[in-house]
């Protein structure tokens, strides 16, 4: 148990710095004056790309079916500070 405890623990911490990389790259292209709304496109495009290539059509498919659910429910909600 303890191994998959370790392995999910590294997952996450991939996950974490994975999306600092992301955050980043948005932050980059704001200030380069890209719209924001072009940006997450495109991102939502290359990570689909991405997931065909790694999972196929079929995996992702059913990864995409479920993500209006999992958008409805919150999952996807950051708060924000208004500093």
């Amino acid at each position: 148990m303890p191994a998959i405890t370790a392995r999910t623990a590294e997952a996450e911490d991939q996950r974490r710095v994975a999306m600092g990389y992301v955050s980043e790259a948005f932050a980059e292209a704001r200030l380069d004056g890209l719209d924001v709304d072009c940006i997450a496109q495109a991102a939502i495009f290359a990570s689909f790309v991405e997931m065909v290539a790694t999972y196929g059509e079929d995996a992702s498919a059913v990864f995409a079916e479920r993500l209006a659910e999992r958008l409805r429910a919150g999952e996807f909600t950051v708060e924000r500070s208004s500093h």
